[in-house]
């Protein structure tokens, strides 16, 4: 069973190596559904990490139908990641009917190689999920993240189930979002799946001993002295429970 541990930095990085994760997702903006994390970021957690490194290569949040631009820094990023030695890539784009962008696509993994390039929940805004998965198999993506075209990955279980069936080794389906300890067993014993996506955090508060009260750098109600941390001992529990 390999698990994937979604980071949301460098720093939670390392915590998911700590808590035995066999890779991470590297991102930022997770609010956002995950965005491409910085050169500087991605530099420092593959000095750090021993074990594999993805990286998100989105550059906004919303849907995934990118302009020229946005896919020109779709581009570089990929050129970026690969300078800096990770071991793939997390994209993904759609076409204004929802359908697998084909070309865009193809253009990227051949820009990405030889590394592992995964399609990331994009997928789940497909209309038709079998074609999208033959569309993928196609271009030669290795993994689709996948919730099942569901909130969560769990309640998405059984066209999950169905990928890997009509799959047949050809790509890998890998569930994410939603997949925590007390579930996780149940997913993979009712899928089959092999590799599996993970979030699991906490609160981190802050070291500051003045706080002023009166100012938001995000939203109203946010605090400003704590952030999230990725929880090493949740990663390590999962990996206990999957033996």
């Amino acid at each position: 069973m390999l698990l994937e541990a979604c980071v949301n930095s460098a720093m939670s990085a390392i915590e998911a190596q700590k808590g035995s994760a066999d890779r991470v997702e590297l991102c930022e903006n997770l609010h956002d559904g995950g965005t491409t994390p910085s050169a500087g970021a991605i530099r420092f957690a593959r000095e750090k990490l021993h074990i594999g490194l993805f990286v998100m290569i989105r550059p906004r949040g919303g849907d995934f139908l990118y302009s020229q631009d946005e896919f020109r820094i779709m581009t570089e990023d990929i050129s970026i990641a690969k300078e800096s030695g990770v071991d793939g890539v997390v994209l993904g784009i759609l076409n204004p009917d929802g359908t697998i962008d084909r070309e865009r696509m193809r253009m990227l993994v051949d820009l990405a190689h030889p590394l592992q390039v995964t399609c990331h929940r994009a997928f789940d805004m497909t209309p038709d999920p079998f074609l999208a998965m033959e569309d993928l198999i196609d271009i030669g993506i290795d993994r689709i993240l996948t919730s099942g075209q569901k909130p969560t990955a769990p309640v998405g279980a059984d066209l999950i189930r169905k990928m890997i069936l009509k799959a047949n080794g050809r790509i890998r389906i890998m569930p994410g979002s939603g997949v925590k300890e007390h579930n996780i067993v149940d997913l993979r014993d009712m899928t089959g799946a092999t590799e599996f996506h993970i979030h699991l955090e906490k609160q981190e508060p802050s070291r500051m001993f003045f706080r002023q009260p009166s100012v938001y750098m995000g939203n109203p109600g946010q605090s400003e002295f704590e952030h999230v941390l990725t929880d090493w001992k949740r990663i390590r529990k999962i990996r206990k429970l999957l033996e």
